[in-house]
């Protein structure tokens, strides 16, 4: 996969809103991303925000990679290491399905389509996602990342976090129904 130069390697925010629309697909299974939200090592919300530890590595290794780990012992949340220097990444917060829509359904004992990859968490289980994903590239299989076009992007806080909870780095499709929760109406 050929991405455009230097993508990887911007602002967490930008990388995050410039992937909406975008396709990801493991083992061929997956779909559009409609929600993506960004984490900058200097952001306190961030899991480097305190520097590496074995959780994080691969958040420290190069761009266009997996950062897989599990959320409160239960759900695995898939991100893209992205940024200028190491430690920023995107959680992948929701997909719109399109690619092995019956493995997906059967992976989550689900199969009403706007349920399937609503969250972090339906994400990975809809996509096969485990810690044996961490610190894969992202242009190898079984990973497939490619360009997309959103038909618009909006942009609110951060969900399920207790630091800078107010900064607006969560981003969405505009008019998505796959997104894991609506985002604020523009005042």
């Amino acid at each position: 996969m050929s991405w455009p130069s230097g993508f990887w390697t911007r602002h967490p925010a930008t990388v995050a809103h410039d992937l909406i629309g975008w396709e990801v697909l493991v083992g061929g299974v997956g779909g559009r991303i409609v929600e993506i939200e960004a984490y900058h090592h200097e952001d306190p919300a961030s899991h480097t925000h305190s520097g590496p530890t074995p959780r994080n590595a691969a958040m420290f290794g190069p761009p266009a990679h997996a950062y897989v780990y599990r959320s409160y012992g239960v759900h695995w949340c898939l991100n893209f290491v992205c940024g200028e220097t190491p430690g920023s990444g995107l959680l992948i917060r929701a997909l719109e399905p399109t690619h092995g829509l019956d493995l997906m359904a059967e992976r989550r004992g689900r199969a009403e389509l706007r349920g399937l990859c609503s969250g972090p968490g339906k994400v990975c289980q809809a996509l096969a996602v485990t810690r044996e994903h961490n610190a894969m590239p992202l242009d190898r299989a079984p990973f497939m990342v490619s360009p997309g076009k959103a038909r618009g992007v909006v942009a609110g806080p951060r969900i399920g976090i207790s630091k800078a909870v107010d900064v607006p780095w969560r981003f969405g499709e505009a008019g998505s129904t796959f997104v894991s929760r609506p985002f604020p109406k523009a005042s």
